[in-house]
Order: structure tokens, then sequence, then C-alpha cells
């Protein structure tokens, strides 16, 4: 490299004297120390790699073609979960398996049609298998769930488990109602708060005991992340974990606004701004944006914002909305956000806002939310109720945590 000028030589000094403080802060995740370490916990074993777009290195490498290059282990077979092994697909579109064409070792679906679990016959001849997934933070997102089945299924067949950790890339935080003890669903599996703060290495240790497995599982520990941290400040490279989730902001708000999928609102899927707006075209959304401000919700605005959704709940018809403008990313609490909207909508557009009781309980994880608002109890009533929900999870948290 060339550079002309004693300026640009200072500015070029300055950087490099900087530049290892700056790397030594970059969070390394479970594949990048694996990676480092010269896949030493995998030579000579044939591997099963539950994985998608979102499993990269530090240089952006997918970890299919990092364990294909490894050379001292054989990729025997790969896993993934839904919206496909390139993350492509829209939440719900059933996936058929099919062959890797670079390493030629074959792609089993885990989000067919009645098949959300590797089979024996899958499994067979493997050494152990190993998960990889970028995981968002929000109970109801259907990754982890994918981990926690086939975690059973290789205890079934004896087959040691390992987790390549990732960070939660909203924190550690918790939000939100535990699991009501009987919902048991693909999007309602673990007896955790929607927001549960968990990465998912440890939310693997916490389904170890919670099932009671047997299961030989090693989680491989990131460095240079803790629960503090959000995603952006991780330095790790960002790929949409899913079509609609498209950045840090959207993530935040999930656990919060992806309670909105079980009414009859629109988050903005078909829209620029996913999970950062949710609208219709009956709603009064001018006031409930005002009325939300007046709440003074820590670190975020809202602002009124018409918008046409392309796909999904109301498609092609203009709807009136309200756009979430995050201020402070710490101090955001999405559920209070829904709680609050859903009051608002319930008290101001009637029976034109229609929530699915069913799907409300299986996605906030209790029925209170539904309930209370059904007789009339404030937001903050709803709100006492979560946080009294999940008191015991967050006493009891801390035995499966792997960082401060």
């Amino acid at each position: 490299m060339r550079i002309k000028g004693t300026g640009c030589f200072f500015a070029l000094a300055c950087w490099l004297a900087a530049w290892p403080a700056a790397a030594a802060q970059l969070t390394l995740t479970g594949l990048d120390v694996l990676e480092r370490d010269g896949f030493k916990q995998l030579a000579g074993k044939r591997v099963g790699l539950i994985t998608n777009q979102t499993s990269v290195d530090q240089n952006g490498v997918n970890a299919v073609d990092v364990f294909s290059r490894a050379g001292n282990f054989k990729l025997a077979a790969i896993f993934s979960p839904e919206h496909g092994f390139r993350g492509t697909e829209e939440g719900g579109v059933y996936i058929e398996s099919s062959t890797d064409p670079v390493t030629g070792a074959p792609v089993f679906s885990l989000y067919g049609k009645g098949k959300q679990r590797p089979t024996p016959e899958m499994l067979k001849g493997l050494d152990v298998l190993v998960f990889d997934i970028q995981d968002i933070g929000a109970r109801f997102y259907t990754y982890l769930t994918t981990m926690g089945y086939a975690m059973e299924e290789a205890d079934k067949a004896g087959l040691p488990f390992m987790v390549l950790d990732r960070p939660n890339p909203i924190g550690g935080r918790v939000e939100g109602p535990v699991l009501d003890k009987d919902i048991s669903a693909f999007t309602a599996y673990f007896p955790v708060p929607a927001r549960h703060g968990f990465t998912a290495g440890e939310m693997a240790q916490f389904h170890k005991a919670w099932k009671g497995l047997k299961l030989d599982l090693t989680v491989v520990k990131m460095e240079n992340w803790d629960r503090s941290m959000f995603f952006d400040q991780t330095g790790v490279v960002w790929i949409n974990p899913s079509p609609n989730i498209r950045n840090v902001d959207a993530e935040t708000l999930y656990p919060g606004l992806g309670c909105f999928e079980a009414t009859n609102v629109s988050v903005g899927r078909g829209t620029d701004i996913p999970f950062l707006w949710f609208g219709a075209p009956w709603m009064k959304a001018g006031k409930i944006a005002r009325k939300l401000n007046a709440a003074h919700l820590p670190g975020v605005k809202f602002h009124k914002l018409a918008l046409t959704p392309s796909k999904d709940v109301y498609e092609g018809k203009p709807c009136e909305g309200v756009r979430i403008e995050i201020t402070d990313k710490s101090a955001v609490r999405a559920l209070d956000v829904f709680a609050r909207a859903a009051y608002l909508l319930h008290k101001y557009n009637g029976k034109d806002f229609v929530m699915k009781p069913e799907e409300m309980r299986k996605m906030t994880g209790s029925g209170d939310l539904y309930n209370m608002l059904q007789v009339g109890a404030s937001p903050d009533a709803v709100i006492e109720a979560f946080e009294k929900s999940n008191a015991p999870f967050r006493a009891g948290a801390a035995a499966f945590r792997l960082y401060n």
C-alpha cells in the first residue's frame, strides 16, 4: 500500500496503534474459537451440523464451508431449520430435504411437513451433532426449539451434542411471563419468559436440566461477550436471521411486537420496516401514537405512519399505523410496549381489534394479557403480572449462565 503525505502516515500510525485494543474486544463466537483451536474437539469424527445462513465465522465464511475445509474431520450431514438452509423462505413455509451442491453432504430439513426432529436414519453413522445458528432472544423464535428437539433425539441415540455459542443479540434482559405448563408447541416449547436472556449454549444447559437428559453436552463458549451487549456492539458479521428480521432494532422489539401475530394487526411484513411498525386499515393510529408517547416508555418514540403491506395481513390494503423509533436499545422493554399498545387498541378500536386467545397464550406465554384486557385491567397491571410470573425464573437462571 502506498500512502502519500505525513498526515496520512500519522493517521495510519494512530490506527495501527489502536487496532490491537479494538481487535481485543471483537466477540469470538463458538465457531471462531473452534476454528482458532484447529477443530481439535471434532478431530476424526463424522459430524452432523445444524446450521443456516447465520452461521458464519469472523471472516464471513459459512460454517459448512469452514467445516468442509477443516481436513481433520468429516462433515457427514447438514440439518436446516425454519426458513431453510439459506434463510430465504418466509415463516411457516415447509422445507424439503436436499443435497448441498458444494460439499455433497445431504441437507436434512428439520422444518418439513410434520417433521421437526431428526430421525434415527438421519443420525445414523454420526459421531457428534453440532448446533450453530444465530438466535434472536425470543422464546417463540423457532431456532432454539429446533436445538431442543435435536438434543432430545441425540440423547435417545446416545450421540454427543455440541453447541457453538453465539450472542443473544438483545442482551441478557428478561421480560414477559414464563410459558404456562399446559402449553407445548414448536413456537412455545421452553418454560422460559418471552424474552429469556439466554444464549443458545445457556438454553442448551437449561434444556438438559429441565428434561433430565443424560446427553453428553459440550458448549464452545464465546470470548469477549457479556450480557450488556447488543449484536451491533460485538463485531460479529450481521446476516439476517430470517427474511423479516433485518436489523438489531427489529430484534429488540420482536419479543413484544411479534405477539401482534396472534391478532389481526400487521407487524409490517411486506413493508420496508417489519417489526418496527404495526398497523391496520381500521386503526386509530394517531391517537394510539399520542397515547403511547404520553406513557413515556423508556427507549422508544412513536410516530403515525401509513403503509400498504405487499404481503401477509392486509396485503395491498392501505393501513394506518404506528412507527416505533428506538432511541436507547438498552432501555427498551418490548413486552411493555406490546401490552400498552394492545390495551390502547382494545380501548379505542373496540371490536375491530381481534386477539386470538390460544395463539396469544402461545406468544406471550400465558393467558394474563388476553384475560386481563377483557375485564378492563390496566397495562400496568398486566406488566405486573408478567413480572410476577418470571420472578422465579430470574432467580434460578444464574445456574445456567455462562457469561457475566
